[in-house]
This record gives structure tokens, C-alpha cells and sequence, in this order.
């Protein structure tokens, strides 16, 4: 049985964030009816890529819609608003655009409204594109690592990455407020911006510039790391080398066979003497021989001997890939018009309540007679297990409040999905040791309680210091398994077993647990051995060699992007598992593959490649819907974004910049005229914005009726008075710092929400509460 079999979902949503949302739960077999105009059903099905005509012909509605059913009504008719209420007085959940006042209709039901910048933003902002969004949010400006400034910032990988990350947040946030609503019988209303979410996927970046730790100076570069990290073409495509420490560089000198050359470089040069005159040094003389190199060889090879080098993958090569057959992470569906063709399923396996496609994209309106015709009265649904809801230290309210979040992790993806399901009000407790802390404690910082990076995505957890290399340690650990719900781990392939942690491991000690593992590959498979960084991601998934100027050498997206999506994909399992748990019966083991996780974000994109064979590459910031359609020039260095749409935004942006020599240029006369002349038209356009501010031409093109943002600096973003006045950054305090601000959520709930208001924890700050309070008090009490 599916994770959330008998859970109703009404789907009002026309935006890919939305339906995308939906996809997500009715992949774990939540029943989503998706609601549609007759005649043309929703927008995304005129979409490109249409390889057929007659509205079903869309590949990526194919994609963001399987597993639903369509309903057509028409809500302006009292017919169909009578039949859109039946619907939605039946569900438990409903997601769209605008359900603000259905949140107040239905006050028990869980309502999500995702929007560009969420409620309350000026209207001007709602028709915002992904491209805006992503530049709005300060991943575009810093799109892609190390750039060259006289080149425009780049769109990010595939076309609707801010809609994918948005759709990601929402459903973790919904399937949290529905094991509320399961638990108290409470509904909940979710506001969703999207770019509050971009935001916060760079807490740890940005965490450190708005407290003033590090400077925010507004460059290009904010976002990137110092270090030879680059790509390399090799003899047969391209591969991607990411290294930053002393253990790494040994491992480079062995795979080239110590040539002399390297002599000139300290072994310790990557963590204290990094210059620019050194890493040209190097990326010349590995980019001499690493030409000459096949790269999966010379991957494999490197990955022996732990330097993380890997093949810059395309679509094709993970429909070729052995790792994601292995995984099943493709799977066959027909489709009644597209035909047959390989669809990326979900980068999550699990043991009990497996995600899978069980029915094609629907056609418009296929469900309306069977869904609107069905019986009335109670549903299927089974009744909840008893509550195993516990006492926390601290309780701060949430839909996870009662839920406790074990963390065995490290670095970023790992504490990042653990931050999540804490700003949700679960009581999360850090395991580690003052001889082996948690390693963003030795990153910056006067000492391992004030390392920046571990103050910036750990607000709200708290800190055992449990020594599980000992024998005591382990048992206290293995006792505090017992008592929570969820463990989360993204140690090394191996490690959780090696110590007696493995799940059968773990089910013997509390047959509930829910074990969550992230890995870069997955815990198996040909390749799930390997390890890597977020950039290694981007490269292995196939965004990386979407990232890059129009015919040019693939470039990746900015190189912080990767490690905290794949956290918030953990932590949307680890809530689905819950839901299980308390539905059906019984914990499970989560397997995460954080490739796989980040080939998520451009599922339509790899379904494109499988229906059409046109192998992908980099596109600058072209769209086929949209042209213009990129980033351009203004004045002091500044960037805007435009997107136009449609013959009337074309207008409207002619006149907005007074281009009376645009609007009668007869290459520019129709979108597709447009498209044929991108270039000349994008050399025109940046003439016009050249000779304006960022800021001021962006709200005067809003107000014209054409999307266009800035393309926000780290200055821009860490003085949005918008996401301060939505709450996304937090003042919270310890006896330690004092009063300090984070990124907090990128949601808004209106009944009930977590408090936020401590700030990381010193190691072992909380050892006490856990040995005495958790694990001192009488056996069989729930706690």
C-alpha cells in the first residue's frame, strides 16, 4: 500500500510549482484530482515541448501530471463551483495559486497557495517566470561559478528550477500539516513563495552575510569557493574535479602519477595557500592531462583513490546509466498520444511504501464523470494508529510537534533536511562528540560553537555529546533510538552498518524507527560506493552540462547549489514515512540518492530527451516559450531579467523603453520571428537597457505588465525587505551569541506554526535533557 493511499487532494494549480507539488503526492498515492478549464484545460498543457497538437501533446504536463486525474469544470458557472465545492468539502488537502479564501471556507482542510514572492506581495509580481524568481532570489546573479563579468548571469539549470524547488517545499509543508490534521483534526494554510525557498537552499551562504561574519560585497563571486574546482574536457565529453583538502590533492598527485610539475604545490596548499596564480598553475597542467582521458575511467580510477572527479553527464547518459537501472529510477509509462518513453520517477527508495508512476498523465477531462459521479460519504481512508507523539524539550508547536528527529550527519544536506523538519516543530537531536563534532563546526570561527557555517543551518536543533565509538556511547544512542521516531544519516556508504546501525539493526531497537539515508549515489548499485560534493551532483544528475552559454562548454550552476535541495527531499520522505507510520503501520528505511534528487529538477527536461532522442545542452537563457527571454545589462553592473510571453508583453516592453525601432522591426514582429532572431534581437534589447538602473527599470516593466526582476547581488538579497516582512530571516538568541539572525523558513502557516527562537547549540549543550530526561525516565513511558 502506498504511503498516502486514502489521502484526497484537490488540485487547483496551473503553475508548474503547483502541479509539480502534486506530483509529489500523488506519487505516494495520494488521490489527486487535478481541476481544469474545459475546452483548453490547464496552461501548462500548451507548453513546450507540444510534440503533438490537440492539447495533449505536452511533455511536460506528461511529466508533471502522472498519477492524477482531470476533472473539467467551470467555476464561473454555479453548476460548477456547486461541483468544485463537493470536491473539496470531501478532501483533505487542496494546492493551487489562490486558496486563501477556501482556507477560511474549510478551516479543517490544509490549504497551499504557491506563489512567485507569496502572499501579499505587490500585485505586479504574480506573473513573475522562473527566470525572475531564480535572479530574484540570488542564485541567478551568482549563475554560473566564477564567471566571467563581461558574460550576462545564466537562467540555472533546465527551465523551471524555481517552480521545482517551490513544488518540493510545499508538499514537505502539506504532508506535515496533514499529520496534524491526522493527529488534532486541524486544518492549515500555507503560503509558499518561491523565491523564500531559492533563498533559503543558500542558508549557509547567506546566514553568514546577513549577521555580517562575512562580507557581502555584491560580486559575482559571493557564492564561490576558492579553489581549483572546475570543469575539464576530456577525450570523450567532460568531466568535473572538485577538491579542497590535503587527503584530496594526495589523491590527485597518485592518479597522475606524480609528475614534477606538482612538486611545486605544498600538500597542504588547498586548506592555507590558495592564489589565483596557483590554481591557473594547476587547472593548466591537469587540463593537459585529463584531455587525453577517457572520463569514466578516469573517474573510476580517481574515485579509488577518494578525489572527487566525475563524468559531466547528459540525458542520454543516464538513460545509458547502469546506476540508475539498477535503482529503477527510469520507468516505462505509455502515454495514450506521446507514446512510450522512459519517465524519471522519484530519487527516494523505500522499503514499506514505495513511490511509483501508475498512470499516465491524464487527457482533459478523463475523470470528470467517475470523480463528480462517486458515491458521496465517509471514505476509505484508514483510521490513524495510536498517537506516538512525544514530549520535547522545548515545545514549540508546528505540525511536527510530538515528532523526534535523531541526526547522524554532517556538512550541509544532511543538517539541512533535519533544520527543515525542526523549523516544522520536531524535537531534532544532533549526535556528536567533542572528539568528533559535527564537521561545519571547524569551518570558520574562533572556536567549534562559533563556526559560522553551523550557526547559519542549525537554529532549533539540538546537542547530545555522545562518544559512539565507545561502548557506553553506542548503548545511550541505541536507547535514544528507541525513544524517537526518524534517524537521518548521510555518513559515508558503509558507516551505519560498520557500527551496528543498519536498519534491521535499527528495527530491533524500535521496530517504528524510520531510518533516512542520503548518499550520492544511493546506499547500492555499481557506483554506490562513490562519494562527492553538491557540484559532483550537479554534474553526475545532468544539470551541470545544461549551465553554460548558447553552443559553449557546460559551466554548472553556481557551485553552492545541490547539497540542501537534496536535504529538503530527505526531509519530505522522512515526513511521507511518518504519515505512514501513523496511517498503515510501521516504520521503514528511506533511501535517498542525492543524484538522483537533483535529476528531479530537470525530470521534464529528461523526459524531452527520452520521447524526442535530441540530446540536451546549454541554451544560455534561451526559453521556446518565451523571447525575450534572458538577463541584460544596465547601469553600474547591474543585471535585469525579462521574460515576454506574448505579442501584448512584446508591446508593452517596446513602449515601457520607448524602442519604437524594436516594435517595427520586421524580425521582431511575432514570437516566432523572435525566436529565429534571438541574437540580434538580445544585442537590441541590451543597447535600450544599458542606460537604466536594475531596480527602477524592473518595477517600471512590472508595471507595464511584463515579468522582469533585477538579478539580485548578496547585497540585494540580504536587504529584501520582503522576505524580512514574510519572516524568512529570524532573530533568535543563545547564551553564547546573543541575539542573531538566520534564514528561517521559507513557508508561512497561519494556525499553527513552530516557534523560532534559539539559536545552534553548543556541543553538547542538551547531553543532560537526553540522558536524564529521555533516557532516565521509567521504561515503556512515551517520551
Amino acid at each position: 500500500m502506498s504511503a498516502l493511499t486514502g489521502i484526497r487532494v484537490v488540485e487547483l494549480a496551473e503553475s508548474v510549482a503547483g502541479e509539480y507539488c502534486g506530483k509529489l503526492l500523488s506519487d505516494f498515492g495520494a488521490d489527486v484530482v487535478k481541476v481544469e478549464t474545459p475546452g483548453c484545460g490547464s496552461r501548462t498543457r500548451a507548453l513546450s515541448p507540444v510534440l503533438h497538437s490537440g492539447g495533449e501533446g505536452s511533455a511536460l504536463f506528461a511529466y508533471l501530471n502522472t498519477n492524477k486525474q482531470s476533472v473539467e469544470l467551470d467555476v464561473a458557472s454555479a453548476e460548477g463551483r456547486n461541483a468544485l465545492h463537493r470536491l473539496l468539502g470531501e478532501a483533505d488537502a487542496v494546492v493551487g495559486e489562490h486558496t486563501v479564501t477556501l482556507a477560511e471556507r474549510y478551516p479543517d482542510m490544509v490549504c497551499c497557495a504557491i506563489t512567485p514572492f507569496g502572499q501579499g506581495a505587490a500585485r505586479e509580481l504574480d506573473n513573475a517566470t522562473s527566470i525572475n524568481v531564480f535572479h530574484a532570489s540570488g542564485w541567478g546573479y551568482h549563475t554560473p561559478s566564477h564567471a566571467d563579468p563581461n558574460n550576462s548571469p545564466l537562467q540555472g539549470p533546465g527551465r523551471y528550477l524555481a517552480d521545482y524547488e517551490a513544488g518540493l517545499d510545499a508538499a514537505l509543508c502539506i504532508a506535515a500539516a496533514l499529520f496534524r490534521q491526522l493527529h488534532h483534526g486541524k486544518g492549515e494554510f500555507i503560503d509558499i513563495s518561491q523565491q523564500a525557498v531559492l533563498v533559503s537552499r543558500a542558508d549557509c551562504v547567506v546566514g553568514r552575510f546577513v549577521t555580517g561574519e562575512v562580507p557581502a560585497d555584491g560580486d559575482r563571486s559571493d557564492y564561490d569557493q576558492q579553489g581549483p574546482a572546475s570543469f575539464f574536457a576530456c577525450a570523450d565529453g567532460f568531466v568535473y574535479l572538485y577538491v579542497t583538502n590535503r587527503a584530496h590533492w594526495l589523491g590527485v598527485k597518485a592518479l597522475l602519477g606524480y609528475p614534477q610539475w606538482l612538486n611545486d604545490f605544498d600538500d597542504d596548499w588547498l586548506e592555507f595557500s590558495v592564489t589565483p596564480q596557483k590554481v591557473a598553475r594547476f587547472q593548466q597542467g591537469f587540463g593537459a592531462w585529463i584531455r587525453d582521458q577517457p572520463r569514466e575511467e578516469a573517474a573510476d580510477r580517481a574515485q579509488h583513490l577518494g578525489v572527487p572527479l566525475v563524468p559531466v553527464n547528459g540525458a542520454d547518459d543516464l538513460h545509458r546509466s547502469a546506476q540508475y537501472r539498477h535503482r529503477g529510477f527510469f520507468q516505462q509509462v505509455h502515454h495514450p498520444v506521446l507514446g512510450k518513453a522512459e519517465y524519471p520517477t522519484v530519487p527516494y527508495a523505500s522499503s514499506s511504501a514505495p513511490a511509483e508512476i501508475r498512470s499516465a498523465a491524464p487527457r482533459l477531462g478523463q475523470h470528470t464523470a467517475s470523480v463528480l459521479h462517486r458515491p458521496a460519504g465517509p471514505r476509505a481512508r484508514p483510521p490513524a494508529q495510536p498517537a506516538q507523539l512525544r514530549t520535547a524539550k522545548n515545545p514549540r508547536g508546528g505540525p511536527l510537534a510530538g515528532v523526534r528527529v535523531i541526526e547522524l550527519t554532517k556538512v550541509w544536506a544532511g543538517p539541512y533536511a533535519g533544520k527543515l523538519l525542526a523549523l516544522l516543530g520536531a524535537e531534532v537531536i544532533k549526535v556528536e562528540s567533542a572528539a568528533i563534532p559535527e564537521e561545519m563546526r571547524a569551518y570558520g570561527g574562533t572556536d567549534v560553537d562559533h563556526a559560522p557555517f553551523f550557526l547559519s543551518i542549525n537554529p532549533e536543533i539540538l546537542s547530545v555529546d555522545l562518544d559512539i565509538k565507545t561502548p557506553e556511547g553506542m548503548t545511550r544512542l541505541r536507547e535514544l533510538i528507541a525513544h524517537s521516531d526518524i534517524v537521518i544519516n548521510n555518513l559515508r556508504p558503509g558507516a551505519m552498518e560498520r557500527q551496528g546501525l543498519g536498519y534491521e539493526q535499527l528495527k530491533a531497537i524500535n521496530p517504528d524507527i524510520i531510518s533516512v539515508s542520503i548518499k550520492m549515489w544511493g546506499n547500492d548499485g555499481p557506483l554506490g560506493h562513490q562519494t562527492g560534493y553538491a557540484p559532483c551532483f550537479a554534474a553526475l544528475a545532468g544539470l551541470a552540462g545544461q549551465v553554460g552559454y548558447d553552443g559553449g562548454p557546460p559551466l554548472g550552476a553556481s557551485m553552492r547549489y545541490g547539497d540542501s535541495t537534496v536535504g529538503a527531499a530527505a526531509a519530505y520522505a522522512a515526513v511521507v514515512a511518518l504519515l505512514h507510520r501513523d496511517l498503515h503501520g510501521g516504520g521503514q528505511f528511506v533511501d535517498v540518492s542525492a543524484v538522483e534528487t537533483l535529476s528531479t529538477m530537470i525530470g521534464d527536461r529528461l523526459l524531452e530527451q527520452s520521447l524526442t532522442g535530441r540530446p540536451l545542452g546549454p541554451e544560455g537563457n534561451r526559453h521556446p516559450d518565451m523571447c525575450p527571454h534572458g538577463c541584460y545589462p544596465c547601469v553600474e553592473g547591474d543585471w535585469i531579467t525579462v521574460a515576454v510571453a506574448g505579442q501584448n508583453q512584446w508591446e508593452a516592453l517596446c513602449d515601457a523603453l520607448d524602442a519604437v525601432e524594436l516594435a517595427g522591426d520586421p524580425r521582431f514582429s511575432t514570437m516566432e520571428r523572435r525566436q529565429e532572431h534571438h541574437d540580434a534581437l538580445d544585442a537590441a534589447l541590451a543597447r535600450h537597457t544599458a542606460t537604466h538602473g536594475a531596480e527602477h527599470l524592473a518595477k517600471r516593466l512590472r508595471s507595464a505588465g511584463v515579468p522582469a526582476a533585477k538579478s539580485a547581488t548578496s547585497v540585494d538579497v540580504i536587504a529584501d525587505q520582503l522576505l524580512w516582512d514574510r519572516g524568512l530571516y529570524r532573530f533568535v538568541t543563545d547564551h553564547r551569541e546573543g541575539q542573531r539572525p538566520v534564514v528561517g523558513p521559507s513557508w508561512r502557516m497561519s494556525n499553527d506554526p513552530a516557534q523560532i527562537t534559539r539559536g545552534a547549540p553548543t556541543l553538547g549543550e542538551d547531553t543532560d535533557y537526553v540522558l536524564h530526561q529521555i533516557l532516565g525516565t521509567q521504561t515503556g513511558a512515551r517520551r
